[in-house]
């Protein structure tokens, strides 16, 4: 029986871990996703080092403000008329789920243009720490080719329920197994 309940602990330990592997960062911190404020969010890039399996939080107020994820041209020339993926909620979870550059912008005319956009850079994911991108090669990259755009998040969507709710799920699974091991 104590075999048993070591290994039921085992389990809920490692849902645990495997519940909390990717970090979540919250597009300009405190000021969050906005054209007020002066905040240069290829440097809050700069600042950060991008995994896969991370995610972005957009939050805005969706009155004023929208995520659009598009390739590296629009990116460039501030075009979110043809966006990968458009998200509208003011609270948006973006899950990173290849290596690679993911470009964000507000497609609110004028927005991008006053500097409302973001390239992200994303790692594999490594045990060791990793440099985080320096500002010079940030939007240096050529864009991503159409079948690494094809993996993108699906459009008018918050990913914050659906992350939540397949980790949710993950945890669900494990605990059945769990319970099986205990019986």
């Amino acid at each position: 029986m104590a075999f048993s309940k070591r290994t039921v602990a085992f389990v809920f330990m490692l849902a645990f871990v495997g519940v909390s592997l990717g970090a979540v960062h919250k597009v300009g911190d405190s000021t969050g996703w906005t054209s007020l404020g002066n905040i240069d969010y290829l440097k809050w890039a700069s600042t950060k080092t991008f995994h896969v399996g991370d995610s972005l939080l957009f939050e805005y107020n969706p009155q004023f403000h929208n995520v659009m994820q598009v390739t590296h041209n629009d990116f460039q020339s501030c075009n979110g008329t043809s966006a990968i993926a458009s998200y509208t909620s003011g609270s948006d979870s973006v899950t990173l789920k290849r290596p690679g550059h993911f470009y964000f912008l507000c497609g609110v005319p004028g927005h991008c243009q006053a500097g409302q956009k973001v390239d992200v850079l994303v790692k594999v994911s490594s045990k060791g720490p990793s440099a985080s991108p320096s500002p010079s090669t940030l939007g240096s990259s050529p864009a991503n080719s159409p079948s690494e755009m094809a993996s993108a998040p699906g459009p008018a969507q918050s990913g914050a329920l659906s992350l939540v709710s397949s980790k949710v799920s993950s945890l669900v699974a494990v605990c059945i197994v769990g319970s099986v091991f205990y019986l």
